[in-house]
């Protein structure tokens, strides 16, 4: 609820940011970018033998799940913060994740944790002669409890 309230505060000084001539970069939340540059470290170490194009295997529940899933909340985080922020903003929040080459690590590690098949072994309730479901096609509810 509070990320989509943050940029606005960014927008005040966005004015100032306009004068000089080397390309401008501008972080998200800090607290936010230290987390995310703590988790990157932590899943280098995890998926560091794994290369791009092969998938690696994350049981549930273990402590290396617990690191990819908080990983990939701190990023739905910073997307939702980056779609509440106006374009100007956006453009210097990316040059930041450009420099940091926080982007890349995602992709990296998303290229390495998607699996070769991503059939959906959820509850289902149709007739198996309907198509197969996958993550992609599926809604996925995740309810803490």
């Amino acid at each position: 609820r509070l990320m989509p309230e943050l940029p606005k505060f960014d927008d005040e000084d966005l004015k100032s940011y306009g004068d000089e001539e080397e390309e401008l970069a501008l972080s998200p939340p800090a607290a936010l970018m230290s987390i995310l540059a703590t988790q990157e470290l932590l899943l280098e170490n995890i998926l560091e033998c794994i290369p791009v194009g092969e998938f690696a295997v994350i049981q549930p529940l273990s402590d290396e799940f617990c690191l990819v899933l908080g990983y990939l909340l701190t990023w739905k985080l910073t997307l939702a913060f980056f779609k509440a922020a106006s374009s100007q903003l956006r453009v210097l929040y990316s040059q930041y994740l450009r420099r940091t080459k926080s982007l890349n690590k995602l992709l990296y590690h998303l290229f390495r944790l998607m699996p070769e098949n991503p059939v959906f072994s959820g509850p289902t309730s149709e007739v198996p002669n309907k198509d197969t479901k996958t993550f992609f096609t599926e809604e996925l509810h995740l309810d803490v409890r």
